[in-house]
């Protein structure tokens, strides 16, 4: 089997390819099922690979295929290979898996785009490069994964580019995710230096087997890989460019903030287990202290915005620092469940939203809307499947990973588990308002509705019919089924994903002996007893009903006023992106330009100066080579003569 493991990445690879070749001619929608169809047999060939897998002992659950060396370079060799683990296998089949469902829904979204084949050329691109980062044998391999979902993502989030805000989101994502990728790039050079290779099982085996990897050096490691993770996985302040990536088209969205390119941090840090655990206690608590700064900070935030897709944009910041938590805490199996979860219904969910911004011809303020599950019966359905997993009511798939979590956090620190409860409770609070401002109440839509029809009017006399025709032209509509499908299947997935690891006992927990192999013993336990285990679990239960409780308090009783609720602060992120972009424009710039100037200057004024040296002293030597015998003669004579002379006076002392 481990054969046909290069079928995985080759098909999206195949999609660009042909859709780059013949995607003008091919048009709006075979562009769009080709592309579709790709990555649909990647995720047939990622199932086929997982069934060959799980049938092998568990430490006999790898596939390794080298293609070709793709760098020889003295002591660096790096081969074009890629590693089929238990780890990778379960990336690769729900990025497959929920990017199919994606690619499905984007055929009906982007319809009419006068880019569409574009867009699916981007869109198979990106996955092949996710493809790469996770299946990877080696760093370099990742790293080249790495850069391309961090190219594709320009490419996508800046896909309508005649906006300038839709421009600049993309360009915000590039550079702030340089941060990090600085950050990943050191810590390869250090692992080289010291292991003097960049493969995995070579790095692992060095920890493992060996003492090549110092605690300091592997601290120093953990610090950069986390400034990588970082910035991929949007955490303190590196989150800066997620909120905005919203300015993507909605199938963006989802890719970008369930499946794909967000979890690529996470994924990072746990494949790097080993290094996390031979590094100092303080390099680890580090990670799940941002990672619980994030998820409070975040969840503050969503609370406030009006906005469908900021919402959901800051509500995936958190809930990746739900899963740095686990993995800072050292529980890498509640990160990787909480991420399969979370990519179901946060896809569930921004699919949903996209679905509501198609039926209300783009309007994304939830002021605007309201009333809408009476018009919408198929999008409101599945969303609140969605709402009622990522808020944590059970038995949908989000309390399960959540409440592992959180007693990741409970074990490590208890002011962090009730923090992180916190945080919990704000989830499923900004969630019910997001749900009760959306599909119930009055609505609002109505007003817009008639203000619209008023406007185009210009202000002749319409008759009964044709402000009816006017009416319906600008009333919200469901989806149509290309778009409800998907919704349907990721509700599906939503409520039935927890029982990837059911905490029953150990036989239930899937996941956890699923990737073992790859976890090498670094699995904390954790010491809570089974009765504190329920007890914790009751309390979680109850922070999500508060929250929802307080939700229809405010929003479908409005006992009290949303502004009071509603703070400016949060509705401003707290002003961190203000001062960041005040900085960026006023102090960072002048830094910036003197670092310009000083590279400009200085530097290239020293490479080019040198040039421009050897070519002066060229030229004014150039006139003793004339070409003649007695003049080559006479100089040998002159310079024996003062060698003669040279030595008569040193002997002479």
């Amino acid at each position: 089997m481990q054969n046909f493991l290069w079928l995985i990445p080759f098909f999206p690879l195949l999609g660009f390819t042909i859709l780059s070749l013949t995607g003008r001619r091919l048009g709006e929608p075979a562009s769009g099922w080709i592309a579709t169809l790709m990555v649909g047999t990647s995720f047939i060939s990622a199932v086929a690979l997982f069934a060959g897998l799980i049938t092998n002992d568990s430490a006999q659950r790898v596939y390794e295929l080298n293609l070709f060396e793709w760098i020889p370079s003295g002591e660096l060799s790096v081969s074009m290979g890629f590693l089929g683990d238990p780890l990778s296998i379960t990336m690769v089949l729900f990025i497959t898996g929920v990017s199919t469902l994606i690619h499905i829904y984007a055929i009906g979204y982007m319809h009419g785009d006068p880019n569409f084949s574009k867009f699916f050329i981007y869109l198979n691109l990106f996955v092949f490069s996710m493809l790469i980062l996770v299946l990877g044998d080696n760093l370099l391999m990742t790293f080249l994964g790495w850069e391309g979902v961090g190219a594709c993502s320009y490419f996508l989030i800046s896909f309508w580019f005649e906006d300038t805000a839709n421009a600049t989101a993309g360009k915000k994502a590039f550079v702030t995710n340089r941060v990090g990728d600085w950050g990943f790039m050191v810590a390869m050079f250090f692992i080289f230096f010291k292991v003097g290779s960049l493969k995995y099982s070579d790095i692992f085996a060095s920890i493992i087997e060996g003492d090549l990897i110092s605690q300091t050096t592997a601290t120093v490691i953990v610090i950069m890989l986390f400034i990588g993770a970082a910035g991929k996985s949007a955490q303190f302040p590196l989150y800066l460019w997620l909120p905005d990536a919203m300015a993507g088209p909605t199938p963006v969205s989802a890719l970008i903030h369930a499946a794909t390119m967000v979890t690529s941090g996470v994924y990072l840090l746990t494949r790097m287990n080993p290094v996390l655990a031979s590094a100092s206690a303080w390099s680890t608590d580090l990670i799940w202290i941002v990672g619980l700064l994030t998820a409070l900070y975040a969840a503050a935030a969503a609370v406030a915005q009006n906005d469908i897709k900021k919402v959901l944009a800051y509500s995936t910041v958190s809930q990746l620092g739900f899963m740095f938590v686990a993995v800072g805490s050292g529980l890498y199996v509640a990160a990787i469940f909480h991420m399969i979860t979370h990519a179901f219904f946060k896809a569930l969910l921004f699919l949903g939203a996209g679905s509501v911004i198609h039926g209300m011809h783009h309007e994304q303020d939830m002021r605007k809307y309201g009333g809408l599950r009476k018009v919408m019966p198929f999008t409101a359905g599945t969303f609140i499947l969605g709402w009622l997993a990522i808020a944590g009511v059970p038995p949908f798939s989000g309390f399960w990973s959540k409440d592992e979590v959180l007693l990741a956090a409970w074990n490590e620190n208890k002011v962090a588990w009730v923090l992180l409860l916190i945080a919990a409770i704000l989830t499923a609070f900004y969630m019910s308002r997001l749900v009760f401002m959306t599909f119930f109440g009055e609505p609002n839509w109505r007003k817009a509705n008639a203000t619209t029809v008023e406007n185009e009017s210009e202000e002749e006399e319409l008759s009964g019919e044709s402000s009816s025709t006017e009416q319906e032209e600008h009333s919200p509509h469901e989806s149509p089924w290309i778009m409800t499908i998907p919704l349907i299947t990721l509700a599906l997935l939503a409520m039935v994903a927890g029982v990837l690891n059911l905490p029953f006992s150990h036989d239930t927990k899937f996941l956890e002996i699923w990737l073992e192999p790859i976890l090498f013993g670094n699995e904390v336990h954790v010491s809570a007893s089974g009765a504190t285990k329920w007890i914790l679990a009751l309390i979680a239960i109850g922070g999500a009903t508060f929250g929802i409780a307080f939700a229809v308090y405010v929003y479908r009783w409005k006992k009290i006023p949303a502004s009071s609720v509603e703070l400016k602060l949060l509705q401003e992120a707290w002003g961190f992106d203000q001062r960041v972009s005040q900085f960026m424009g006023g102090p960072g710039r002048k830094l910036f330009t003197s670092f310009t100037w000083f590279d400009r200057t200085i530097i290239d004024g020293a490479v080019n100066g040198t040039g421009r040296l050897t070519q002066l002293l060229g030229t004014k030597m150039r006139i003793f080579q004339t070409g003649l015998i007695r003049m080559y003669a006479l100089g040998m004579v002159l310079g024996s003569i003062i060698v003669v002379i040279y030595f008569l006076t040193r002997m002479s002392f």
